[in-house]
């Protein structure tokens, strides 16, 4: 295993079993996207070890950790590396039990060829037989691979599942006894396995909906009176503009590079969403979005290919009813997006879990709940132990042959909905443009707590350093260019460099905003982040009052630009930049607003009005 810092500062983390081939592969941009686009690289870490899957194990653990924790390790600042982790003892346990399972995998490797086949091996030829997603069936009384596991009863049998216990999968229970281990969503996030998430609650003026009669019915009945709710919408009543401004509020929130997912109502309604979004996007592309569902046959599993593709950006959303919920390691997704009720919470889990995979750069997914699904973070069952299974009424026996299901029927979910007819409706003209919406963002412990927005980043990247003692001196020094290039550098020593800090503007919607705003939030949670432009607009009377007209239009060029990148544009090395970009040479510069301590001290004073506190 092995860490690279590339020529922006990020990490890149790997394993492979010839560091030298592979240095040569990543400096000659063959080997990966990421170190191709930010070389050149360097090697500053590596561990080596006995066998390429402990290698890659380890990988994908140290992909997971923030920055500060990799710059712990790169240093071998081992006290550093306890205070960021979180739950030191359990990651130990919990490598120590990957790697046995590791050693078992050679023997579960030597699988089955088809259940006709299986006879002709003794039947105490395994030592292991490990059976993963054991609650699809694998140990049912009617299931085809029962008379497998009853054949090779001699082996040790391991079933491996992400289901808690339930009435449909009782039998998997039965056959295999209660767990002899359990590893909570819960601990794998604290332990740094699993990536944690922030909730953006989407509530709109058209959630529901009762007709009115000067709304054109297009299709189907309407019951007058009736008040048509979230489990109606898409089944029972369609109605686009409601669609439209729901994928609208979606594209104008989320980074449109971001690899997503879409759980929709039904097939149909996927189709739409898809349609929609491909009408609002920015990227050129004709598949950056596509439709995954169980009709969709080849191309559909082409495309889901493709998407788990960590080294393609295309398609970069992927719309769906029910195939998704389960069974996709797509490590990259970066939303989760809720466009139908999930009344389950063993799906629920399994939805949030599409997001939970990790990957290097992805300190956190989102989810963009339309739908209120956020309630079942406080159900018991969130985290919970299983719970016992509803009770059956005597042991079912078996029905003999498995028997395929016939081809041609629906597979997914919405299938008879598919074929119902819908009430169509469309809104009156301008009614679309009426619809009202509010976005709340929260933050969620892994045990399904709401928690603060600095406890969330601190459990992200750990506490930030006490570098001052109030918001008033972070004001004064954040309003000198070189006081404030001081404070960075001490950050980024402390493991918030500018990729912490990108991640700390995105993870409270700061993005517009001034990095002075992020750390001031972090520190006092009560003071929201205003943007750039109002802060510009809030402190210009002020620093215009005491200019020339030249000095004036100079200082409105600096806040333009300002505005449009960050604070980065005040830096002092940023000056001479500034002035050539505005008057194309140094000379023609100072020959308008005079020598250079003129020019500084203008660039430096005009800051200080920029981040003073307004009275209120």
């Amino acid at each position: 295993m092995y860490i690279l810092e590339c020529a922006d500062g990020s990490f890149y983390t790997g394993s492979t079993k010839d560091i030298k081939l592979r240095l040569e592969q990543h400096k000659n941009a063959e080997g990966s996207e990421h170190t191709k686009k930010y070389s050149p690289v360097k090697l500053v870490y590596y561990e080596t070890f006995d066998r390429i899957d402990l290698a890659f194990e380890r990988e994908k653990q140290v992909q997971g950790w923030s920055r500060a924790k990799k710059i712990a390790l790169i240093k071998g600042d081992i006290d550093r590396l306890k205070e960021l982790s979180k739950s030191q003892s359990a990651v130990n346990r919990s490598l120590s039990g990957a790697e046995a399972v590791s050693k078992s995998q050679s023997a579960a490797n030597r699988s089955l060829s088809g259940a006709e086949a299986f006879g002709e091996y003794p039947t105490d030829y395994f030592d292991l037989i490990i059976i993963d997603e054991c609650h699809r069936g694998g140990a049912n009384d009617e299931g085809n691979w029962r008379s497998i596991l009853e054949y090779f009863s001699p082996a040790v049998q391991l079933g491996l599942t992400a289901t808690p216990k339930r009435k449909d999968n009782v039998d998997t229970y039965k056959y295999f006894g209660d767990p002899v281990y359990i590893y909570s969503l819960k601990e794998g996030i604290n332990d740094g396995f699993l990536t944690p998430f922030k909730v953006k609650r989407i509530k709109t003026s058209l959630d529901d909906y009762i007709y009115t009669s000067d709304d054109q019915i297009i299709e189907g009945e309407i019951e007058e009176g009736k008040r048509y709710i979230e489990p109606d919408f898409n089944k029972i009543i369609e109605i686009k503009a409601r669609e439209t401004k729901r994928v609208q509020i979606f594209m104008d929130e989320a980074n449109q590079n971001e690899k997503a997912i879409i759980f929709c109502a039904t097939q149909d309604h996927a189709a739409a969403i898809r349609d929609l979004i491909n009408q609002y996007k920015k990227s050129k592309d004709p598949n950056y979005c596509v439709r995954v569902t169980a009709n969709d046959g080849e191309i559909g599993e082409q495309f889901l290919r493709e998407f788990q593709d960590n080294e393609k950006t295309i398609p970069t959303i992927l719309t769906t009813s029910q195939k998704l919920s389960t069974g996709v390691d797509a490590r990259n997704i970066r939303n989760i997006v809720l466009m139908r009720p999930i009344n389950s919470m063993i799906e629920f889990k399994q939805i949030v879990g599409r997001g939970t995979r990790l990957f290097d750069g992805k300190e956190f997914f989102t989810i963009y709940d339309f739908v209120d699904a956020y309630h079942h973070f406080s159900d018991p069952e969130w985290d919970g132990e299983p719970l016992e299974p509803e009770s059956t009424n005597g042991v079912k026996e078996p029905k003999g042959a498995y028997k395929p299901k016939e081809p041609g029927k629906p597979t997914e979910e919405g299938g008879e909905d598919e074929k119902r007819k819908r009430i169509k409706i469309k809104l009156k003209d301008g009614k679309d443009r009426e619809i009202q919406y509010m976005v709340s963002t929260s933050f969620w412990s892994a045990d399904g707590k709401p928690i603060s927005a600095e406890e969330f980043l601190n459990n992200l990247f750990g506490e930030l350093p006490n570098l001052f003692k109030s918001e008033e001196e972070l004001r004064t020094i954040w309003s000198h260019p070189m006081t404030r290039k001081t404070l960075l550098e001490k950050l980024d020593e402390a493991g918030f460099g500018k990729e912490e800090l990108k991640t700390l503007q995105k993870l409270i919607d700061a993005e517009k905003s001034d990095l002075f705003d992020v750390l001031e939030y972090v520190f006092n949670s009560n003071i929201k982040p205003m943007t750039r432009e109002a802060r510009v607009t809030a402190a210009q009377a002020t620093i215009f009052a005491l200019l020339n007209v030249r000095q004036k239009e100079f200082i409105e060029f600096v806040l333009s630009k300002y505005i449009e990148t960050g604070v980065e544009e005040l830096d002092q090395e940023k000056l001479p930049i500034l002035l050539t970009n505005k008057y194309h040479s140094l000379e023609d510069a100072k020959d308008i607003l005079g020598d250079v301590a003129n020019i500084s001290s203008l660039f430096i004073e005009f800051q200080k009005h920029l981040y003073q506190r307004k009275a209120a």
